[in-house]
């Protein structure tokens, strides 16, 4: 498309075509720089100065700035599997990263594009690989904090229903294990399941009552994988089950796992990520999200720590083979972002 195109170019068609043209490569956690020719397409478009971080092979935090940055816009390149092409239905568009994250890319970098228009700069964005796997760009980008020492406030995007979240839960996985002995299964008093004691240590946590927080909300915990035994006709001698939990500050979960662990129990913890909250800020709308994000780590690339989470699309079809955003949710993450950025800007 030539540059008197672009001009004559409607705002929704040109965030319709950026999310298409991000969409179409796939990025899953690993290979996000498969998506790298796109996106500069888009930086260089709107004349950005451009700077590449590499994290890892294949994969690249980029860095997009305009003057000198004083609001920080940045979302993630990567997508989870698996990859599913993009098409376009009349105003919405489906695919992988429709709305987490690619559209959480297209809302920023159009509201970077009309500030611009408007004669706003200081703006900076970056995008961050690894969110959804081992958060790797977000420990990576934490060596460019000297790029933001003026910045006031960082705004990461994910699917947020243009509301601003007021915080996230904790993160912690266990993996709860339960030891036996083998016996064959026509003679089952000669051995120890591994598996009821396990079965039971679960149904006594499920039992539990937890505690509700009003501006993180309830905290829960899934049962991801449950696993035991070797043959369906012996006793099973080894069982395990790991249990991923969203916690509140101050939880105890943690000392109930261990308080109900029976005899023949063991305790691993494999994660623990502390719980957030985000900033009120007057004239916008606020809301519980149940999902983490890079948010509690990459808030220390500004001085004061200031960090919204908030952007266009559900969470409800993040992660789905069904996952869309309209283009009407698009505009309006455009809308959200620069009143973000004027908000700060002004201050």
């Amino acid at each position: 498309m030539n540059k008197a195109s672009h001009q004559n170019e409607s705002r929704r068609e040109r965030l319709a075509r950026w999310l298409m043209a991000l969409c179409a490569s796939e990025t899953t956690s690993g290979s996000e720089d498969q998506g790298l020719p796109a996106l500069r397409a888009i930086l260089d478009e709107l004349g950005a100065r451009i700077e590449c971080q590499p994290v890892a092979d294949g994969r690249t935090n980029i860095l997009a700035c305009w003057g000198e940055p004083l609001v920080l816009f940045s979302t993630h390149l990567d997508t989870v599997p698996p990859f599913i092409l993009p098409r376009r239905e009349g105003r919405v568009i489906h695919g992988r990263g429709a709305c987490d994250a690619k559209g959480q890319i297209v809302a920023q970098l159009g509201a970077i594009a009309e500030l611009l228009q408007e004669g706003v700069r200081d703006l900076a964005w970056l995008g961050v690989v690894g969110e959804e796997t081992d958060s790797a760009g977000a420990a990576a980008a934490l060596a460019l904090a000297d790029r933001f020492r003026a910045c006031r406030a960082l705004v990461i995007g994910e699917p947020t229903g243009l509301k601003l979240a007021t915080g996230q839960r904790g993160v912690q996985h266990f993996v709860l294990r339960c030891r036996g002995k083998a016996a064959h299964s026509s003679t089952p008093d000669q051995g120890a399941s591994a598996l009821w004691p396990l079965m039971d240590w679960l149904q006594q946590l499920r039992e539990l009552e937890r505690p509700w927080d009003p501006e993180l909300g309830p905290e829960v915990w899934n049962l991801g994988i449950l696993q035991g035994g070797d043959a369906v006709n012996m006793v099973p001698d080894h069982a395990l089950a790991h249990v991923h939990a969203r916690v509140l500050p101050g939880s105890d979960l943690e000392s109930c796992i261990h308080r109900l662990r029976p005899a023949q129990g063991e305790v691993e913890r494999r994660l623990s990520e502390p719980a957030d909250r985000y900033p009120m800020i007057p004239g916008f709308e606020h809301a519980t999200m149940p999902f983490g994000s890079d948010a509690p780590q990459m808030r220390a690339l500004v001085p004061d720590r200031t960090v919204i989470l908030a952007g266009p699309g559900s969470i409800a079809f993040a992660h789905t083979p069904d996952e869309c955003i309209t283009l009407d949710e698009l505009e309006g993450g455009v809308d959200l972002d620069k009143r973000l950025a004027l908000h700060f800007l002004q201050s």
